[in-house]
């Protein structure tokens, strides 16, 4: 691995993180938990087969991720970030944080993952009747996207599970989802914009931030 050669916390930090497509990878398993290195493969378009191996090679070594076998009916090696790897995460959020308004104006050819939305989705949604039973909202589908769990207060953002049941699903074009649920626009102007919702209206006015159900 290259390294800054510089007695420095933040260049011994980046010797280890600095690389292209590490950080992205890190985004991955905290948004999808531990995977196969195919679903990896899926939520890193543009990605080599040989790079990721390389990257993910070089993490190993330095502690951040970990590789285990999963019995039937998984029957798969997984791989998942270690105690050290989620301590990544702050790093990660705060990235995000910083490159929203970098998302008012999407080039068309860039490539989108509804899964993406599931760490900015933990700062920004809210929920607004913590006294109603829980509800969750699915953003895309069992394939690519992300469960919006509302529930006495407190939000969560699960990838999506066969095992549970969203009382409303939403599509819509990726720079719809970021306006609305930055709330750049409300409900009803996102729904002129192409988002479509499958289900209770409701349970997704339930999670939006304030401003953008008005």
């Amino acid at each position: 691995m290259r390294s800054y050669n510089q007695y420095c916390s933040m260049a011994r930090a980046l010797d280890l993180v600095g690389d292209r497509w590490t950080l992205l990878i890190v985004r991955e398993l905290l948004t999808q938990g531990p995977c196969r290195f195919s679903d990896l493969r899926r939520g890193l378009p543009g990605i080599a087969s040989n790079l990721l191996a390389e990257r993910l090679r070089d993490m190993e070594s330095t502690g951040l991720i970990a590789r285990h076998n999963e019995p039937p009916p998984v029957a798969a090696t997984l791989i998942s970030l270690t105690d050290r790897g989620r301590d990544l995460g702050g790093v990660v959020r705060e990235l995000t944080r910083w490159g929203a308004p970098l998302m008012a104006d999407p080039p068309d050819d860039d490539a989108f993952r509804v899964h993406w939305f599931s760490l900015p989705l933990r700062q920004l949604c809210t929920d607004a009747t913590p006294d109603e039973p829980a509800s969750v909202v699915r953003l895309g589908d069992l394939s690519d996207g992300c469960d919006i769990i509302a529930d006495r207060g407190r939000i969560e953002v699960r990838p999506c599970t066969t095992d549970r049941r969203p009382d409303a699903t939403a599509t819509a074009p990726p720079q719809v989802f970021v306006a609305l649920f930055t709330a750049a626009v409300t409900l009803r102007t996102a729904m002129t914009m192409g988002l479509a919702v499958d289900g209770s209206v409701a349970a997704l006015e339930r999670v939006l931030p304030r401003g953008a159900d008005d």
